[in-house]
């Protein structure tokens, strides 16, 4: 019997990354397992209902995209909530920069007033204020007391402004009083532009006679 020679033969490894073609596996193999354990509970809980597989399958399908709109309509609630929260913030800011204006429209107002008198003398000093009072029309007001310490006729004009517990100007206001005789007292009322309510001073924050 005659023998074959032998032939040698020699497989070749090439070398990879031991966890490159683990990982890849591994990545696939996740999204697989998670889709036929959805496909498979489905199965299995319509067949042991008496539907067909491929009716379950239909079933799982349906109630996986009812959970998927419940979800996307749950984060459309949160995204409204959360805007609606932002707009009523924006609004609280608004109507404070709202009444923050008007505070320092009034006081500019008022400043000017006092200011146009050309050649007026200060007169602070003839000037008292008393407490103030808030009235039925949720305007605040303040009785004003000027006496003419010179030794002519004056008219004035006094600059109130209405203040918060803080000292923060709320309002203000020009009030004028004409022709007060030398040594004679004339009384006025100073009253707020706008309603307010809380801790309310009044201040003579400038006066002038002329």
């Amino acid at each position: 019997m005659d023998r074959q020679p032998l032939t040698r033969v020699t497989h070749r490894v090439t070398a990879q990354p031991p966890d490159a073609p683990l990982l890849r596996r591994q990545r696939r193999s996740v999204a697989g397992v998670l889709v036929a354990a959805v496909v498979a509970v489905a199965v299995l809980a319509g067949c042991s209902s008496g539907k067909s597989p491929s009716s379950a399958v239909s079933t799982a399908a349906t109630e996986i995209q009812k959970g998927a709109s419940a979800a996307a309509s749950a984060a459309s609630a949160l995204a409204s909530a959360a805007g609606g929260v932002g707009s009523a913030a924006g609004g609280i800011g608004s109507a404070v920069a709202s009444v923050e204006a008007q505070a320092s429209a009034a006081f500019s107002a008022a400043s000017s007033a006092v200011a146009g008198v050309k050649g007026g003398l200060d007169a602070k000093a003839d000037v008292a204020v008393g407490a103030v009072t808030i009235g039925s029309d949720g305007k605040a007001q303040a009785q004003l007391t000027v006496t003419n310490h010179g030794q002519q006729s004056y008219r004035y004009v006094v600059q109130v402004n209405f203040t918060d517990g803080s000292g923060q100007v709320q309002d203000a206001t020009a009030v004028t009083l004409d022709d007060v005789a030398a040594g004679q007292s004339a009384q006025a009322t100073a009253k707020s532009n706008r309603d307010l309510s809380g801790t309310v001073k009044a201040v003579v924050a400038n006066a002038v006679r002329y």
